[in-house]
Formats: structure tokens, sequence, C-alpha cells
């Protein structure tokens, strides 16, 4: 049964290099032979992609592993297979000789959540109290000021011993 995309179009018999679409086998193709085609990958693009998060044994596997290569092209067969960088090593490796397994974890992206000092609570309040009487103060000495000229004007008595001033 001959399939009609298998037949050349007019004109392209002798031209090489001819656009074809997709699937139909060249000209100059074997009678009798087919190309399969391979399956293309989701041309979709996530909404948000996923950050990998490698654990402290797989870093520690990997590590000895590309230790264990010898032969030319073993490192980078084991990089090709794992989908990671050599970038991932040097830092892996980096890492492992500061000594600490927790320095192979994962770390926490993003800002740092702040240790909340317990005496800036107390300071806060202070401040605002030490603010809130200076307020009071400057009120008093306004009111004391204004009851100094309002005695001045009046020619007001004194209270101690009763005579004008």
């Amino acid at each position: 049964m001959e399939n009609k995309h298998m037949v050349p179009e007019r004109g392209t018999e002798g031209m090489e290099g001819a656009r074809r679409a997709t699937g139909v086998p060249s000209v100059d193709a074997a009678p009798g032979t087919r190309r399969t085609l391979h399956a293309v990958a989701d041309p979709e693009v996530p909404e948000k992609a996923s950050r990998r998060k490698f654990t402290a044994d797989y870093k520690l596997r990997i590590l000895r592993e590309a230790e264990t290569c010898q032969h030319a092209g073993q490192r980078g067969a084991l990089l090709r297979r794992e989908g990671l960088y050599s970038s991932h090593l040097t830092t892996w490796r980096r890492q492992a000789q500061q000594g600490t397994l927790q320095a192979l974890s994962p770390r926490r992206r993003g800002p740092k959540a702040r240790t909340v000092n317990p005496l800036m609570k107390r300071v806060t309040t202070l401040e605002r109290e030490n603010q809130h009487l200076r307020h009071k103060l400057k009120q008093a000495e306004t009111i004391i000021e204004a009851q100094k000229k309002i005695a001045e004007i009046l020619g007001a008595t004194d209270p101690k011993d009763g005579s004008k001033s």
C-alpha cells in the first residue's frame, strides 16, 4: 500500500535538501524503508520551574562515584547520566571539605528570618514613653510660662506673704 506522503512532489525529483513535511522521507530513501520519528518532549513550559534539591546522601554518593572514575569520559558520562554539571561537583567537594554533613544539605532560599532581640521591644517601649514624657514636660513648661505672663500682667499677689509683687 503506497502512502501518498512518500510520493515526491512534482518538480523535486533532482532537488537535494528540498523542504518536506515532517515525517516524510527523502526522495532518495530506499523503497520500503521508513524513518521512525522520535517522540518529541512536551513543548508546554511549566508555570513555575521547580528547583532541584539534592540530599546529603545523594551528594556524597555522586562524589564517591566521581572519585572512582579513572578513564577519560567516565566523569562526563556520570554527569550526563545524573543530569548534573561539573560545578555541582566542585561546590559539593568544597562543602564536604568544610567537614559538616549539614553543609551538604540543601539550604532554604530567600531572605533570612530576623531574630528578634528581646531587648528591642523594651527599648522601643521606653523610647515611646520618653517621647510622651518630653511632650508633657513641654506642655507643663508652656503652661508655667503662660501663668507667669498672666501674673505679671494682672499684678497678682504672692500667695505666701499676701503682698503684691
